[in-house]
């Protein structure tokens, strides 16, 4: 894929936003001149999958880019909410942003309902999916593990900072990871 003006768009929920996500995001630059990064399911927060608010998740991100000397031109950062019905949600997600050509992503629904709407799909490369994750981090949050050699450092410190740490341990009292 040439980068002639091209726009891709990278979705996830960033519950943190973490290493891979980073790399993601690197790769993703490499292919186009603007990324619009989805912040996906931006309603949900304050339970143990979806612990932090769309506009927490989107500081994380901002920080990590930043830290990572990524230019601010170069990326949009948008909250997108869930409509919950897969028919509508491709039209859904195209007006909330602006246009794009590319899309990156893993997911199988995701990509299957992009590709229905003549969307391209490019998969990322894995960037040791075992370790990062955002599962992984929070179960190790749970455990009192270290979790902070998974995202960068000024995320660890911004979600020390909230405390999301603390949120996370106390959800983790009354729900299953």
């Amino acid at each position: 894929m040439r980068k002639n003006n091209l726009t891709g768009v990278f979705i996830g929920r960033f519950q943190p936003f973490h290493l891979g996500h980073l790399e993601a995001v690197k790769y993703a630059l490499t292919k186009v001149n603007q990324l619009i990064i989805v912040i996906g399911s931006a309603q949900y927060s304050h339970t143990l999958t979806n612990p932090f608010t769309a506009g927490e998740r989107l500081i994380m991100i901002k920080l990590a880019l930043n830290e990572a000397e990524i230019n601010c031109n170069k990326y949009f950062i948008i909250p997108v909410e869930d409509v919950n019905v897969h028919s509508i949600w491709v039209a859904h997600l195209k007006s909330r942003l602006p246009p794009f050509n590319v899309a990156f992503s893993n997911e199988p629904v995701t990509s299957r309902l992009l590709k229905e709407e003549g969307i391209k799909v490019e998969k990322i490369p894995f960037f040791n999916r075992a370790l990062y994750s955002a599962t992984e981090i929070r179960k190790r949050i749970l455990k009192g593990e270290n979790w902070m050699e998974l995202v960068p450092k000024s995320v660890a410190q911004f979600i020390k900072e909230i405390k999301g740490d603390e949120r996370i341990i106390e959800l983790g009292k009354s729900d299953k990871i």
